[in-house]
Order: structure tokens, then C-alpha cells, then sequence
């Protein structure tokens, strides 16, 4: 064309004015018309060079203002073409037809009944009360017979006595000699057990390196405790289910049952003492008020400050859940080392503790001791939560940890505690120096306390423990035998690295004490004994099929922490490694259901409610990726005789209903022995942890051998048996359909991999259209693939997803990242029911897997006109092709992940990560809605700095003066903390190089610590079928065309792709954020003290205690003798 001084005038204008596209309700656009042929016509002088680029910067305007058209009449019909053609894939290969029709056709011998979630919840509290109550009695057994066994023992110093230690069983020396109590202890592998090795004829004795394996108190002990043994295997005859018995002795030594071989850790040292276990020490004492008093005056500095700040963490590591505490500086003031919990009591779980211990280390000495204020202080603290009501309302003691006591301190006494004492204080003397010994003492004695003297800091842990003894007085002289359950706990010591898995449990625990009249007033604690009771084999008693697809079964404490809960997540990942979260036992059941916003479900279990509550919630399937609003109906009630409370949740719709159908057991059995089937493994059709000789059938095995008779003492739960016999009838037809797909010619598509059913019984049908060769997704539906199995814990997730889903509408999704890391197979499932009058239940679901490539195939042949399409009543680009590089073309589920994209890189992410200009449109306009979600158990990274290492470098002595130091030091500390036992493999040698190296490190280093975050999940409007719009991005309008693909959750989306809006428009993530909390609000949290339910007894006062047995100083003497029978016994262990 030629270019005339009005057409650049015209054209300058049209850029100066800005090109402003239609509204997102006007998609008619007019372009203007462009020739193929161009001329510029110019003379080239003077000034003609400025008129030249006036004209080509006009002309080049044109192109970057001419806007392209996707004819959204092209896309919907692609839309069509691609619905038709996967719903035909979707339905030919899973036979989702033929078993609904199946279903159809029984319809009329089947009955619907609604789920009385009332009287089920408390038939599940029921069968659990019964089966801790069991645990219970074995408990009381036990400790019965101990103390018997105590009362008619009579201590002998002199006692010769064999026993087999743990430790040292089965080993033998060079010449091929069991070595002394290491005799043979035959061992045989147990699935009981966690498939560990055991002897269930006998227990056996383990003794903490600390502690001489050898001594008199440990040899009457031991011997007195052999009577558990036939006690041990009586209760595990009278109730199979039991696992490990244990008695810990106050002496130190742990009788376990069945024997073990201990493992010990990497030098050879046992670090386990059965006194710091949660069981012992709750079942010990009663709940107790703490305020420990630390001296940080001058005179701590050093080793005494080390040992002092141990001996508090050593205190803090007694308390549990029942417990409060506070913790307290001095040196001429009074200073809380959380300014926070100024003049209060905090909880003692796990949180406050770990917090308390952070502080602890950042204590500085300096400045002049005035224990006097701070007495004061401790004991108005602790008279503001009795008189408040505050606190644990029993045991109440003041911890003193100081060097020395000048003062006169009797006045404070005199005001505050005396003459009643409800005010134990207990004194820790600090380092060497006797001077003040009596004084530290006197404190102790006339306060109702203990006296202790640490020296050194493997002196802390036996010291420390003296104070639990003292607390237990009052309850053993009253010969109280109060039953304890603990919280939630993992327990790697005990199981090491040979466990399979860490295991979520509980332990019910009872005190032994000496019944002995002579020793009555002493209150003399001889130990705990307790069983472990495994959480998933409670929870296994409110079977998963009554609960439906989205129903779920909850236990808490009387704290209102969680025992079991289907989102509790105790475990986070640390690079490869599985690692306990610092927090996984005090988890507040408002952090799992926090739709709960009033705490009223909280609040009515905690107090030992029975009830129902409403709740409309948002809940997460598929880790998290998956938003749904579900109707919850909440029931719960109280489990008697424990301090738990028991809840259930049954979803409005298919939750509500059960549905029951009859065939004959020759039939079912039939069908059920098929190939093609399988039962979930992790649910019980029948008990076959009763019987060893049952402990190795499957599920599957079990159910057959009880109904054709060949075990007919098998406890099978007759009401599933009858479900899971239907299922196989109504469902057996489909092993004929789909094998018949795969001989029949031409056979079946490439790239289609298997198909699947699953039914509310937990029985499940698959088949494999490919070998494992061939198949892409080979973890797909195997054991490994647990979220696509029925578990204890859940339905698959591709059965939640079918039931959230219209029922005979496919739902297409690509599996998540562990089973289909290469993003390339996907899933299409679809729920069947059944229907009596108005009620309709959801019978199962059926579906098909295949590769990506398949899809990608249909996608990519449909999404293209040909070159002789006629386009003549086409507004837009015409032929339209996904081919093109002018437009991207995505297919996306209903949650925003990508199906289909030309970038094989892009499935499975989140289409707002791809292209965030287009996410924002479409959650602008409603196409997309954004739910806002919560995780409260989350792990956050905290970035931490060590000190700089370039000092060094600023002088060249620096360096051998810190080797000099650290030296110097460390064997100071190895001749003040020498630990005879542990000296072969003592840390500092073992870890010396190690140990300077790292003190030098210049590193940052991301710590994972619990946090709150909220993070998004996204779901698609289906009321809105098709849209269309122009998004102004700078130089240049992108255009983008959306189209509902018909009966299914999946949308079609035809984007312009040569106008790039990255820098107006950043990425729209799912990336969690985290939710930050200001100075006060993270204290009031800390601090608050929500309801909970106190321990009904408590045990703080008798008037018969003998209160001058107060402690006193102790000698250290080193034994060449010990020394080289430890040498000895190391070297043997090497």
C-alpha cells in the first residue's frame, strides 16, 4: 500500500489513543484489514529519514494492535467431538454401564436403611471401652503379683543371680562361650510383633549403660520380678492382642515381654531408662504445678551453668500434658524467662516444653544471687492458680537449682508455705562447692521436699528423678493404684531401625509400690508396670465400611489432644528421611477440625460428653489439591473408665445411607475366589490376630477358610461378610466384559492400561489390559499405592472423587506425584447406586486407567480443522489448529490441573502456574472460584546462622588458639563428667573431630518448625458452560476462548500464544502461605489454657509421710573394678 502523510497522521493517532478491545461481554472484534503487498514510497532527504520512521513505526502498529479471533463456535464444537469420544473410551473399557444396570436389576431384593449415627457411635465406644478394659486388668494383674512378689522378698546384699540382659543375650566370646548374662535366649520372628524377632516364653532384662547391671539393687530386683513372667504369658493367652508388657523399676532395670535382643546405639551405650518414659512418670505421680528457680548469678558462670540448664531440661522431659510449669531467673531481680508467661501457669505439652528449653539455653550469668525474690515470686504464682482455679488443682512445687543460699529465707516460708507446706520445694546444690550445702538442704527438709547434690552432669538424670518418688509418697502410702493412660507417642527407641514403621500408640500404665508395714511411711515407689496398646488396632473398631466415602472415626484426650484422626500427620519429610514432628502429640483436635470455629465439638468431648453437632466444611482429597464442601454430622461420647473421648462423622447424602442385599455363601464364595479379586487387607472381615496360627492368612484367605468351614472358631464380622458376598455377585459379570475386550478384535486401544472397581465392602476387581512391560503406570493400584486402596484410614481417593461426582458422569484426573511422577497416565472414574423409593446409596465405583499418550492422541486429532475446512462463515481464524504456534490449547479438570497440553512439561500443574493472565480472568469472572484452606499442622523452614568463619583468617594463631581451647575444655569436661560405664565410648573422643570441625562451619541452615499456613484450592463453576474474552497485556491483547467439554469435569481452553503477559500478570501458585502472627496474639496462644478435663484423683498430701527422708549429699568414688568389668563387657560387644 502506499503510505501517504494522512495515513501516518491516522495511524500515529490510533497509537497514541490506545486500542481499547471489547469488554468481557462483547467478544465481536473488528480488525483491521491488512494487504499482503506493501510499498513504502519515499524520498530519503533531509528530513525525510524522521517522515520514513514515522511511517514504519505506523505501519508496524498495525501488527502489534491487530487482534486475533478464535471463533468460539470452532471450540465448542471441538468440546463435543472430545466429550463424545472419552466418555465412549471412559465407558467402553471401565463397564460402568453394565454394572450399574447390574445394580438395577437387584434393586428390587436390596433395602436401604438410613445410619443411626447415634446408636453406632455408641456401640463403637462400647466395643473400645471393652477392649482397653482388657488391657487394664492384664495391667492390674501384673502389678498385683509384683507387689506380692515384693512383700515376701527379702533383700539380700550379697546376692549371685543370672539373669538374660538384653543387651547381651545370644553373645558370645572369642572362644565360643555365651559370656556372662548373655546366655542363649532363643529368638523366632513374629508378625505379631512388627515381624521382629522375640521370645514368647520369657522376658528379659534390660539395664541403661549408667547404670551397673550388677548391683545388689538391681540383682533383688531383678530376681523379685521373675515372678511376672507366668503372669506375662497368661495375659497374653487370656487376650492375644496384647503386645509388649513391661515392668520399670525405680532402680532402673526394665523387665520387657516378649524378650528382645537390644540393639544398642552406634557406641555401643543403651540411653533408654525406662524412669524418663511418659507411662512411668505419670503413672509415678500425680499432676503437678512447677515453678523451677535457676540461679544466673556470676558465680553459675562455667560448668555449673551447663549442668544447671540440664537439670531443667531433665525436669521439663517429667512433665506431660496434665502438668504445668514456669520457669524462672534470679540474680539480684526476678526475671521470666518468657517475659510472656509472666505470673502464670503454662500447659506442659510438648510445644510449651521445647519452647521453655530454647530460652533455657539462651541464659546468661552475671550479677549478684537474691534467691529471696524469687521465692516470693514462685509462691505467688503458685497461690494465684489455686486460688484461680488454674492449673492442675494438685501437686504444687517450687524446683530451686543454685550454687549457694545466703539469705535469710526462713521469713519467706514463714509467710507463704508454712505450717501448712502445700508447697513442695526441691533443691538442686550446683558444682563442688559444699559451703552452702546446708542451707540448700534445710530449705528442702522443711518444706516437704528433696535435697540433691549435682556435681556433674551425668550426676542430673538420677538426681532429678528423686523428686518423683518424693510426689508419689502420698499415693503410695495410701496404696492407691490409679490406672494412667498416656497421650499419643512413638516409640523409635524401643523398636530402632528394625521396625517397619514408627508406631502411633498408647500405653496404660499402673504403680507397683512395697507393701511392706516397716517401710509404710516411706512410700516407697518399686516401679510401673504398663502395656502398649497400638492406635490403628482401636481405631480397626469402628470399621470403615459404616462410616462411608468420606466418614471418618476420632479419638482425643481429656486435654483435647489427638490420639487418632484421620488428618493427623505426625511425620513430616527431612530430605529422604521421615522424621516425627516436634509437635505430632499435641495436636488440639480444633487443628484438625477447625471448621469448628467455636469450638463447640472440642468443648462438649473434652468435658465427657455424649451429643451430635452440625458442621458444613471444607474438606481436601487428592493431598490436599482437591477442595469439597461436605454436610458433616458429628457424634461423639465418652469412653468410661479412660480419660478419652470417642468421635464419628457420617456425610450428608451417601453417607447417610447403608444398604443391605442377600445371596447364598455357595454363590458368593464363588465369585469371590475369582482371580480378578481382591478384599482390603487393612480391615477386619475377621480377627486373625487372635490365633497364631491365623497371623499369616490374608483377609481374603480368612474369609474363605470361615465360610467353606476349614476355621470355624474364626471372630468374622458377619454383617460385612454378607456385603462383601453380595458385592462379589452383583459385580462378577464384569471379569467376563473385560476379558472379553481384550480378545475381542481388534483389541483394545494402545496406550489403555488397566480397568477397576471398588464397592463400599472394600472389595475391589481389577484388570490389566497391558503387561507390566508395556504399562506407564505401573504402581498404579499395587500395595505401594496406598491413597488408591482401601485403607484403615480411608476409601481410594478415586472413590471419594466418584462419590463427589455425578454418578454415571466420568471424573477425569491425572494421579498425584508418588504413583505418576512422570505425569503421564490418567484416570477416569464414575460412581453406580442404587435406589429404594427416595433414597439412593452409593454402591461403589468404576473406572480405567490409560496413558497420557492416548488422551493426547484424541485431544490433538480432534482440536484441528483440516486445510479445505470451509471457512467462509467463520469470524476468525480459519482452519483453527492446536497444532499452530499461534495459540496454546489446554485441557483442564475441574480443580485447574492441566490434562492436555502441547508442553508435556505442563500436565498435571496448576494451570494459574502456566498462565497466570488467563487464571485471573477466569477467577474475575467467576469461571473459577478460589477456596481458602487451612493447615495447622504444617512444617515451615527457619533459617538460622551459624557464626561467621572467616575470623580465622584475621589472625594466623586464631586457629590453634580455638584447637588449644576446645581441647582444653572438653577434657576438663571429661574429668568432671566422668561416667565410668560409658567412658570406652565416651562422646567427646568418639566425636572430637567431628565436634571442632562443625564448630567452625560457615553455613545457613533451614530448620523445619511447626507453623500455621493457608493455602488455595480452586474449583470450576459448572453452571457456566462457555466464555470467552481479550485480556490487555502492554503492546498486545491476548485472546482466549473456554469451553465446557459435556458430561464431565473437564474444560477446553484455546489461549493466543504470542502475547506474552508475564509481567502484568504473575503466576497464580498453590504454594502454601504462611500465617504470621503478631508478638501478642502468639503469646495469648501460648498461654491460654482451653477447657480440658483434669485427672479425677489426686494425690498430694498424707499425714503419715515421712517428710525427714529429705535427701543429702552424695560421694563420688570411682571403681577400678566397675571400670574394667564395663571395658570388658564393650570389648566382648565389638
Amino acid at each position: 500500500m502506499e503510505v501517504s502523510g494522512m495515513d501516518v497522521g491516522f495511524y500515529s493517532s490510533y497509537w497514541s489513543s490506545g486500542f481499547s478491545g471489547p469488554s468481557s461481554h462483547d467478544f465481536t472484534i473488528q480488525m483491521w484489514p491488512l494487504r499482503t503487498e506493501v510499498s513504502i514510497m519515499c524520498h530519503i532527504r533531509g528530513s525525510s529519514w524522521v517522515t520514513f520512521f514515522m511511517v514504519y513505526t505506523g505501519w508496524l502498529c498495525i501488527f502489534t494492535h491487530a487482534q486475533m479471533k478464535i471463533p468460539p463456535e470452532t471450540v465448542q464444537k471441538w468440546a463435543i467431538t472430545l466429550s463424545e469420544q472419552i466418555n465412549a473410551i471412559a465407558s467402553k473399557y471401565s463397564g460402568a454401564a453394565l454394572l450399574q444396570k447390574k445394580l438395577k436389576d437387584v434393586e428390587p431384593i436390596i433395602r436401604i436403611e438410613d445410619v443411626d449415627g447415634a446408636r453406632l457411635v455408641q456401640d463403637f465406644a462400647d466395643e473400645i471401652e471393652r477392649m482397653l478394659g482388657s488391657k487394664m486388668k492384664s495391667v492390674k494383674r501384673l502389678a498385683d503379683t509384683a507387689e506380692d512378689a515384693d512383700l515376701y522378698h527379702e533383700y539380700n546384699a550379697s546376692l549371685q543371680f543370672d539373669y538374660f540382659n538384653a543387651l547381651l543375650v545370644n553373645t558370645m566370646d572369642e572362644e565360643g562361650n555365651f559370656i556372662e548374662l548373655g546366655g542363649e535366649f532363643p529368638l523366632e520372628e513374629n508378625e505379631h510383633f512388627n515381624k521382629l524377632s522375640v521370645n514368647t516364653l520369657m522376658s528379659d532384662i534390660l539395664v541403661p549403660t549408667n547404670v551397673y547391671n550388677k548391683d545388689p539393687d538391681i540383682l533383688n530386683g531383678v530376681y523379685m520380678s521373675e515372678t511376672l513372667n507366668d503372669i506375662f504369658i497368661n495375659n497374653f493367652q487370656k487376650d492375644p492382642t496384647l503386645t509388649w508388657q513391661y515392668f520399670g523399676s525405680s532402680a532402673g532395670f526394665f523387665r520387657l515381654y516378649p524378650g528382645i535382643k537390644w540393639t544398642p546405639d552406634a557406641n555401643g551405650v543403651v540411653s533408654f531408662d525406662c524412669r524418663n518414659r511418659n507411662w512411668y512418670i505419670q503413672a509415678a505421680t500425680s499432676p503437678k504445678d512447677i515453678v523451677i528457680v535457676v540461679d544466673v548469678s556470676g558465680s553459675m558462670k562455667g560448668l555449673k551453668m551447663t549442668i544447671a540448664k540440664h537439670t531443667i531440661n531433665t525436669i521439663l522431659d517429667t512433665l506431660g500434658e496434665n502438668d504445668f510449669v514456669n520457669v524462672i531467673a534470679y540474680t539480684d531481680y526476678v526475671r521470666y524467662v518468657e517475659p510472656c508467661f509472666k505470673g502464670t501457669l503454662v500447659q506442659a505439652d510438648l510445644d510449651n516444653r521445647e519452647h521453655f528449653k530454647l530460652l533455657v539455653e539462651e541464659l546468661h550469668v552475671k550479677g549478684e544471687a537474691k534467691v529471696k525474690k524469687a521465692m516470693k515470686e514462685s509462691f505467688r504464682i503458685l497461690a494465684d492458680a489455686r486460688a484461680n482455679g488454674q492449673g492442675s488443682l494438685c501437686n504444687q512445687a517450687i524446683m530451686l537449682i543454685t550454687d549457694g543460699a545466703m539469705e535469710d529465707f526462713q521469713s519467706v516460708f514463714e509467710e507463704f508455705n508454712w505450717p501448712d507446706k502445700k508447697v513442695r520445694v526441691f533443691t538442686y546444690l550446683i558444682g563442688r562447692d559444699m559451703t552452702f550445702s546446708e542451707n540448700v538442704k534445710w530449705i528442702a527438709c522443711n518444706n516437704k521436699g528433696y535435697y540433691t547434690h549435682i556435681s556433674t552432669l551425668a550426676d542430673v538424670q538420677e538426681n532429678v528423678m528423686e523428686y518423683l518418688h518424693v510426689l508419689s509418697r502420698p499415693m503410695v502410702i495410701n496404696h492407691d493404684h490409679d490406672i494412667i493412660w498416656t497421650e499419643a507417642y512413638m516409640d523409635s527407641v524401643l523398636f530402632k531401625s528394625k521396625a517397619h514403621s514408627l508406631l502411633l500408640m498408647t500405653s496404660v500404665a499402673m504403680p507397683v509400690f512395697s507393701k511392706k508395714k516397716e517401710t509404710l511411711s516411706h512410700g516407697i515407689l518399686l516401679g510401673v508396670v504398663g502395656t502398649d496398646v497400638p492406635l490403628l488396632e482401636v481405631m480397626k473398631l469402628a470399621p470403615r465400611y459404616k462410616l462411608g466415602a468420606h466418614g471418618y472415626a476420632f479419638l482425643i484426650t481429656n486435654n483435647g489432644y489427638i490420639l487418632a484422626h484421620p488428618d493427623l500427620r505426625p511425620l513430616y519429610s527431612d530430605g529422604k528421611k521421615l522424621k516425627p514432628k516436634p509437635n505430632y502429640n499435641s495436636v488440639d483436635l480444633s487443628e484438625a477440625e477447625w471448621e469448628d470455629t467455636k469450638d463447640s465439638l472440642r468443648t462438649a468431648m473434652v468435658k465427657g460428653e455424649t451429643g451430635t453437632l452440625n458442621l458444613d466444611v471444607r474438606a481436601a482429597v487428592d493431598k490436599g489439591k482437591r477442595p469439597v464442601f461436605l454436610k458433616n454430622d458429628y457424634f461423639y461420647t465418652t469412653i468410661n473408665e479412660t480419660p478419652f473421648s470417642f468421635g464419628m462423622v457420617l456425610t450428608r447424602g451417601h453417607g447417610q445411607y447403608v444398604f443391605f442385599g442377600n445371596v447364598s455363601v455357595e454363590e458368593g464364595l464363588h465369585d469371590l475366589q475369582q482371580p480378578d479379586l481382591t478384599i482390603a487387607d487393612e480391615w477386619t472381615y475377621c480377627e486373625t490376630d487372635i490365633d497364631p496360627h491365623h497371623r499369616k492368612l490374608t483377609q481374603l484367605q480368612a474369609v474363605v477358610r470361615y465360610l467353606t468351614g476349614k476355621e470355624p472358631d474364626l471372630e468374622c464380622d458377619e454383617i460385612l461378610l454378607q456385603e462383601v458376598l453380595f458385592d462379589a455377585v452383583v459385580t462378577a459379570p464384569l471379569e467376563a466384559y473385560w476379558t472379553a475386550l481384550t480378545l475381542t478384535a481388534p483389541g483394545v486401544d494402545e496406550g489403555m492400561e488397566s480397568a477397576f472397581l471398588g464397592t463400599r465392602s472394600g472389595l475391589m476387581r481389577v484388570i490389566r489390559y497391558a503387561g507390566s512391560e508395556k504399562r506407564v503406570g505401573k504402581k498404579f493400584l499395587t500395595p505401594v499405592d496406598k491413597e488408591n486402596l482401601f485403607t484403615v484410614d480411608h476409601f481410594p481417593i478415586w472413590y471419594r472423587l466418584a462419590a463427589e461426582n455425578k454418578p454415571g458422569q466420568f471424573f477425569f484426573y491425572v494421579p498425584h506425584d508418588d504413583i505418576n511422577k512422570g505425569k503421564n497416565t490418567f484416570v477416569a472414574v464414575t460412581s453406580v447406586t442404587v435406589t429404594e423409593g427416595k433414597r439412593t446409596a452409593v454402591a461403589g465405583a468404576i473406572g480405567m486407567q490409560a496413558s497420557m499418550d492416548l488422551l493426547e492422541r484424541v485431544f490433538m486429532s480432534i482440536a484441528k480443522q483440516p486445510n479445505n475446512t470451509d471457512c467462509s462463515d467463520v469470524d476468525g481464524i480459519c482452519p483453527l489448529s492446536c497444532e499452530s504456534i499461534d495459540v496454546n490449547c489446554y485441557l483442564v479438570d475441574n480443580n485447574g490441573f492441566i490434562m492436555v497440553s502441547k508442553e508435556k512439561g505442563d500436565v498435571g500443574k496448576f494451570f494459574g502456574e502456566i498462565d497466570g493472565s488467563v487464571m485471573a480472568q477466569l477467577l474475575k469472572s467467576g469461571l473459577f472460584k478460589r477456596v481458602t484452606l487451612y493447615d495447622y499442622q504444617a512444617m515451615c523452614k527457619n533459617a538460622h546462622h551459624h557464626a561467621s568463619g572467616a575470623r580465622p583468617l584475621l589472625s594466623p594463631f586464631y586457629g590453634l588458639l580455638a584447637i588449644i581451647k576446645w581441647f582444653f575444655s572438653h577434657f576438663v569436661m571429661l574429668l568432671l563428667e566422668f561416667n565410668i560405664c560409658g567412658l570406652w565410648h565416651n562422646d567427646y573422643v568418639v566425636d572430637a573431630k567431628a565436634g571442632f570441625h562443625a564448630t567452625h562451619r560457615q553455613k545457613k541452615v533451614e530448620l523445619m518448625q511447626p507453623c500455621n499456613t493457608e493455602y488455595p484450592g480452586f474449583m470450576y463453576d459448572t453452571s457456566i458452560r462457555e466464555t470467552n474474552s481479550i485480556i490487555k497485556c502492554g503492546r498486545c491483547q491476548k485472546m482466549f476462548v473456554l469451553q465446557q467439554v459435556p458430561n464431565s469435569n473437564l474444560v477446553m481452553l484455546v489461549v493466543q500464544a504470542d502475547c506474552d503477559c508475564s509481567r502484568q500478570y504473575a503466576p497464580i501458585t498453590l504454594a502454601p502461605r504462611e500465617v504470621k502472627y503478631n508478638a501478642t496474639v502468639k503469646c495469648n496462644s501460648m498461654k491460654s489454657q482451653k477447657i480440658r478435663r483434669r485427672p479425677e484423683s489426686c494425690h498430694a498430701y498424707h499425714p503419715h509421710e515421712n517428710a525427714k527422708d529429705c535427701g543429702g549429699a552424695c560421694g563420688i568414688a570411682v571403681s577400678l573394678t566397675l571400670y574394667f568389668i564395663c571395658l570388658a563387657t564393650s570389648l566382648a560387644l565389638r
